[in-house]
This record gives C-alpha cells, sequence and structure tokens, in this order.
C-alpha cells in the first residue's frame, strides 16, 4: 500500500473545495468534517440523529476503505450548532463507540449550511483496535 492514500466520497465539496474525505499517511488516518448528507442521493433529514448515523456510515466507508474500521478511532470531534441537539448526538455516539471509547470533544459551533445539524472530524489508527488495551482512572 502507498504511504499516502486520499478517499473521496463523492461529496460536491471535495472537488470543489479541493479536499479528501479521509487522508491516510501510514497508518495514521485523518477524516474531515463530515455531514450526514447521502452522497449518492444529495438527500439530508431534518432529524439529528439520522444525520449522525448517516455521517458515521460515511465516515465508517472512507475508514474500511483503507482497511481500517471505526474500531480504530481514537479522536473524534463532533460540531453541533444547535445546543439542544447535543444529547441526541450523544446517544448515537455512545452507541456507536462503545467498548471503543475514543478522545471526544462537542462543541456548539456554525456549520456551512442551516440544514447541516451535525458533523464529525476523526483520527484514528489502522490496527490499533487489535492492540492490547488499558483503561486508567485518574483522582483529581
Amino acid at each position: 500500500m502507498p504511504d499516502i492514500i486520499k478517499v473521496k466520497s463523492g461529496s460536491m465539496y471535495e472537488e470543489r473545495n479541493s479536499y479528501s474525505r479521509l487522508v491516510a499517511v501510514g497508518d495514521m488516518l485523518f477524516v474531515a468534517n463530515t455531514a450526514g448528507v447521502d452522497y449518492r442521493t444529495r438527500e439530508i433529514s431534518p432529524d439529528v440523529a439520522v444525520q449522525a448515523r448517516r455521517a458515521l456510515q460515511t465516515i465508517e466507508g472512507a475508514l474500511n476503505a483503507v482497511g481500517s474500521s471505526l474500531a480504530d478511532v481514537v479522536r473524534i470531534i463532533t460540531h453541533v450548532p444547535d445546543r439542544a441537539n447535543m444529547a441526541p448526538v450523544a446517544l448515537v455516539l455512545g452507541e456507536v463507540f462503545k467498548g471503543i471509547d475514543p478522545a471526544a470533544t462537542m462543541a456548539c459551533t456554525p456549520l456551512a449550511r442551516d440544514d447541516l445539524k451535525v458533523e464529525f472530524e476523526v483520527t484514528a489508527i489502522r490496527g490499533v483496535s487489535k492492540q492490547p488495551q488499558e483503561y486508567l482512572r485518574i483522582s483529581v
């Protein structure tokens, strides 16, 4: 496999704005902000949970294209413009990433279009899910 691989998902913005959905540099995988748009039909649900699931499916497809999966995600940054949508998005994340437990940040921030209710940015390391893991607790 080449050292650098760039994956496109079919978003019109990838071509217009000259970016890739995912850039793999060795085993480091960087996924651009991804919204819940169905890139085949260009449709987007008004439901924030549906948008969240669709965005994560797009991210999963990009990760799969380079031999990885959501299980290899080590960091996720979530952008939600409306604070009221944070709880339903957090529930979706809790379901999808149960047992994976990446470092996570959720920010209330505007997005490029008013119909977008959530976007995710992900960092993954190919194969990390197959490595031994340890959970530590800190006391503050």
